[in-house]
């Protein structure tokens, strides 16, 4: 994906209606400071349309980046640290629920975890109730820069067993720092809405 234009198109709070964006579109799920913010800003080649922040949690809201005019990137609340009560955290879960099950563009989930550690509870609880709504959690493994390169394997091998991915389960390294990861994860999003680039598509002889 070439990025022309990028805009913050749809803001949606716990009481907004959905809209309905008639483009595809991708979901990005993660833990509060698991660098979400920075993977979105990093494949848009942004520095800070989507914020980034001191206060983990501060995504309160289900943001829609337009990309191209062409399909949309949705960045869901972050979950685990955010310092809110347990009452608004429902309402968040309950209002990614009904964006999971009524959004009629929606053509992935991608679930962000700290490649440095082994799935968290929250974690795992986010992967099992992204499934339970009907969609195939893709893993992206953040902070890949913060590992040597000799324990990149092994570190994912442990994400796959702790969150007991089977072996069609894919899981992307990414750093926010390097980009290393952004163009495998465009070439997927780009095959899941169907905007392959002509030039990458088979020509008949």
């Amino acid at each position: 994906m070439v990025i022309k234009n990028v805009s913050l198109d749809i803001v949606c709070g716990i009481t907004s209606k959905l809209p309905d964006t008639g483009r595809p579109e991708v979901a990005f799920a993660g833990k509060s400071n698991v660098g979400k913010s920075s993977l979105i800003n990093g494949l848009m080649n942004r520095k800070s349309l989507a914020r980034t922040s001191a206060q983990p949690g501060k995504t309160q809201t289900i943001n829609f980046y337009n990309i191209n005019e062409e399909m949309y990137l949705v960045d869901l609340p972050g979950y685990g640290y955010a310092k809110v009560s347990q009452s608004e955290k429902e309402k968040w879960g309950k209002m990614i629920e009904r964006y999971l099950h009524t959004s009629k563009n929606l053509k992935a989930v991608f679930l962000l975890v700290d490649i440095r550690h082994d799935p968290s509870a929250n974690d795992k609880m986010m992967y099992d109730w992204i499934l339970h709504n009907g969609y195939q959690p893709i893993i992206i493994a953040t902070k890949l820069d913060k590992l040597k390169r000799s324990q990149v394997q092994k570190n994912i091998k442990a994400i796959r067993e702790g969150l007991k991915l089977g072996k069609d389960g894919i899981i992307l390294p990414f750093s926010a720092e390097t980009k290393q990861g952004r163009e495998e994860i465009w070439a997927l999003i780009d095959e899941l809405t169907g905007l392959v680039p002509a030039a990458t598509e088979e020509v008949e002889n």
